[in-house]
């Protein structure tokens, strides 16, 4: 049987793929089946679109997915997430400096720049790592099922910095591909996170999947009742009183898997504003300490989060690869002025 391979690292531009609605149903609305409604509602939305999006458990009445037979009641709230119109999967090639830390004829390594969106997608046509890819390299392979975002293998987050691995050739992307399905390739992340982690190591194993709160983000399911499997284990590098610098290894690559995993224990990334790390969970109240803070949300403004390490077996010559790429300034600048807090307070 053939395996089916799909990218890894899914980032937040994934979200932009559906329409977003919400109704707050009136005290006085009669009893009607939730197809037939917002079949009503929602202008061009078929009911078979609508039961689609019910079976995929895109829509949810007070938190909880239904079934196209639920009847609406009085002061329901509804959000419904109607995937959009496929666009058009051409790439317009563009002249973006690249940061190639390596390439041969059948790949290259990428240190991406935090704030640099991966690929085109809805919101993000252009400016993206793949526009420039296409402009300085002819005939990119694309994986099945991904049309338009040709050499991408796997992702990481607009707003995270750091390395990824590009196929130039047919080849080169099966035998990748088929590396991250097996998770043998080796990655290394770091991180400044809130607090310090009781173990200086541990393993953190929850399954990640869409929030039923809030779709534009992903929660943990340490009971496996949703989601997809994942693992992460970290490694307390730094301890900074309020902050700590940690490593993670992943097992698995799943969308916000850290920034979901670290949130889970009770650690969220700093400055991370969709998992809740860009206020203060640390520290104390006095109005310096919360400038300092404040200065550094500045300095860095996103989750601190690089990708430091790639680690992967070439996949012609069968030779062991591994790259790093050093912290960027931003998170470098953050994590110095921390080291400096912690010994002018003691």
């Amino acid at each position: 049987m053939a395996e089916e391979f799909e990218l890894e690292n899914f980032d937040e531009e994934e979200v932009e793929l559906f329409e977003h609605y919400s109704f707050s149903i009136d005290k006085k609305q009669s009893l009607i089946r939730i197809d037939k409604f917002l079949t009503d509602k929602i202008a061009n939305a078929t009911r078979n679109k609508i039961q689609t999006a019910i079976d995929n458990g895109h829509i949810l009445v007070n938190g909880n997915a239904v079934k196209s037979n639920y009847k609406i009641k009085p002061l329901d709230e509804i959000k419904v997430y109607l995937e959009k119109p496929v666009m058009n999967s051409e790439v317009v090639p563009e002249e973006i400096p690249l940061d190639i830390v390596f390439e041969d004829e059948y790949l290259l390594i990428i240190n991406k720049p935090a704030g640099m969106v991966v690929h085109p997608a809805h919101g993000n046509w252009t400016g993206t790592l793949v526009n420039g890819l296409v402009h300085y390299f002819n005939q990119l392979p694309e994986l099945p099922g991904n049309s338009g975002r040709p050499g991408l293998v796997h992702r990481i987050d607009k707003d995270t910095s750091g390395l990824l691995v590009i196929a130039k050739s047919e080849t080169a992307m099966t035998d990748l591909a088929s590396q991250f399905f097996h998770h043998t390739i080796d990655r290394t992340y770091l991180a400044l996170v809130w607090g310090e982690p009781q173990e200086d190591e541990g393993t953190i194993n929850a399954n990640v999947g869409r929030s039923a709160k809030d779709r534009k983000v992903m929660a943990s399911f340490p009971d496996g009742s949703e989601g997809k499997h994942a693992v992460t284990h970290y490694k307390v590098m730094k301890r900074l009183r309020y902050v700590s610098l940690i490593q993670c290894n992943l097992e698995t690559g799943r969308t916000h898997q850290i920034r979901t995993h670290m949130k889970h224990i009770g650690h969220p990334l700093f400055n991370d504003a969709m998992y809740g790390g860009d206020k203060i969970r640390k520290g104390t109240q006095f109005s310096k300490y919360k400038s300092f803070i404040q200065n550094c949300f500045k300095i860095i403004p996103r989750q601190a989060l690089h990708a430091k390490s790639l680690g992967f077996v070439h996949p012609i010559t069968k030779e062991r690869m591994y790259f790093e790429a050093p912290l960027p300034e931003d998170f470098l600048t953050v994590l110095e002025k921390w080291e400096q807090y912690v010994v002018y307070e003691n």
